[in-house]
């Protein structure tokens, strides 16, 4: 990779040696490092462990001798798996049996949105094969080494919150297909310990897993659309959208797909620099994109069409969405139960990955953390998410459309924030990032130009917020229009504290 001339603003200590290259940059680990196992003693366990494949290396930098994965087409399949599941159909759902809008306004606003939204996560998606670092690693180099506990704490409420929904979604359809005789708790259980053990076996397990578990949720999608969709015609009259359901709508879809930007980097760390970063960025956005634009217009006619079959009606009142899948999947008989529980299987892949992401970030949101095992994490979060999971599905949609429309805001300003310090700062050139750095605090910046950015950006989101329990006096007029001004205002607001930072600091 060329050298460029680093920016003017940073400091002399950094201008008296070139920040060594990405490709070229081995990175040490701290002693006692979970990665780097005794042969004997305490940690001699571990080692046997590692002997049956279970990936050891959390989320520490990956040093450039393990990044030798040439098979970029892996990343394609982990997000499209991720995205091929019922997650995407029951936020399509939300537009027309929750919002009122229409099937047309819903399809228009989920293309239109989802071609800008998943821009964010597919860039992100190519700094781990240039980096070697995680994302939440990686952005130290804008949050620093303490405030990024901030950022991680938040990005874990999401990566968990979508595995509570994965675990909800996954148990309602189990469920469903038993006619309750599997009661939605039991079916959550199910779905949280298959899901536990795909993520406990480290980056090529989930690799594996993700490469062939799409094409049983894509045929059992197909399937249950080909029995169902004579149905899907009779849509339930909505009035004409209103600016305000039209952007709020447009908030649900940001929130499904611009928190990805915040994982992006964990599923590429181990892909060889000198990949290109042209195909990781366009298999990420092809593995998000077109899955989820098709499953989430799908949702919203089912969501549509729902009121109006009484089936379809009864069964989302039993069982919620997984008791619409099941009435529509009736005709098929006791093939359409086995396709069911293929359905209810699809949520896997997804939370699966949400599992491998949130035992990292649990890495982080303490330093010594980084000394536990990962996959000791991924059996924490599943104990933790069956009960969150259980008391969630009792009103599933509301805690959906709420949950959405929060992490929405955030992941906005975190993708504006990171986004200005790379294309501005560092001038979209890895050279810039000295890798050496990740865990030396002075050597990283302080984080309160990003904090600050975001937190003060939230003075204005908070009056163009719109929930259940808060509208603010803008978004009484314009509908919810929260993350579109944290996404704009949050790098508005970094750019000028963030080069006082550089002046007065030097880093």
């Amino acid at each position: 990779m060329p050298h460029q001339q680093e920016p003017i603003t940073m400091s002399s200590k950094t201008e008296e040696k070139n920040p060594p290259s990405p490709q070229t940059t081995n990175v040490d680990f701290e002693a006692g490092d979970v990665e780097a196992p005794r042969s004997s003693g305490p940690k001699a366990w571990l080692s046997k462990i590692s002997a049956y494949g279970v990936e050891l290396r959390g989320v520490t930098p990956v040093p450039l001798e393990e990044r030798t994965d040439r098979r970029l087409i892996n990343i394609f399949f982990v997000w499209f798996t991720m995205s091929t599941n019922l997650l995407p159909i029951v936020t399509g759902m939300t537009g027309t049996l929750s919002l009122g809008l229409s099937l047309r306004d819903c399809s228009l606003l989920i293309l239109f949105f989802s071609l800008v939204c998943t821009l964010p996560p597919a860039y992100f998606s190519t700094f781990g094969s240039r980096t070697g670092l995680r994302q939440m690693l990686h952005s130290r180099y804008t949050f620093g080494y303490y405030a990024i506990s901030i950022i991680v704490a938040l990005n874990l409420c999401t990566i968990a919150g979508f595995g509570v929904i994965d675990c909800v979604l996954g148990g309602s359809t189990l469920s469903a297909v038993s006619s309750g005789k599997i009661d939605s708790t039991a079916g959550i259980v199910i779905v949280a310990l298959i899901a536990m053990v795909v993520s406990f076996g480290g980056i090529k397990v989930l690799h594996q897993y993700e490469r062939y578990s799409w094409i049983f949720a894509l045929v059992a999608i197909v399937i249950a659309t080909g029995t169902g969709g004579k149905n899907l015609w009779n849509q339930a009259e909505a009035p004409a959208a209103t600016p305000g359901l039209i952007v709020s709508f447009g908030g649900v879809i940001a929130g499904f797909l611009i928190p990805w930007a915040a994982m992006a980097a964990d599923f590429s760390v181990y892909c060889h620099p000198s990949a290109s970063t042209t195909r990781i960025f366009l298999y990420t956005y092809a593995g998000l994109f077109f899955p989820s634009v098709p499953l989430m217009v799908l949702g919203a006619a089912i969501g549509g069409a729902t009121p109006n079959i009484p089936a379809w009606a009864e069964g989302y009142d039993n069982f919620s969405v997984g008791g619409v899948l099941q009435a529509m999947l009736l005709p098929a008989g006791g093939f359409g139960r086995f396709v069911a529980v293929l359905l209810s299987l699809s949520v896997i892949g997804n939370l699966a990955a949400a599992m491998y992401s949130i035992s990292l970030n649990l890495q982080l949101i303490i330093p010594y953390f980084i000394r536990v095992p990962r996959f000791a994490f991924a059996i924490l979060y599943t104990v933790i998410a069956i009960p969150v999971s259980v008391s969630a599905a009792k009103s599933f949609f509301d805690s959906l459309e709420n949950f959405i429309y929060l992490i929405a805001y955030w992941s906005a300003a975190y993708v504006g924030v990171v986004g200005a310090e790379h294309f501005v700062f560092r001038r979209a050139n890895f050279d810039n990032y000295d890798l050496k750095d990740w865990r030396t605090a002075k050597r990283l910046p302080t984080g309160v130009a990003a904090i600050g950015a975001m937190a003060l950006s939230f003075g204005l989101v908070v009056p163009c917020m719109s929930q259940v329990w808060f509208t603010g006096p803008l978004a009484e007029t314009t509908g919810d229009i929260g993350f579109e001004v944290a996404l704009v205002l949050a790098p508005l607001l970094y750019l000028p504290l963030r080069w006082a930072e550089l002046r007065f600091r030097g880093f």
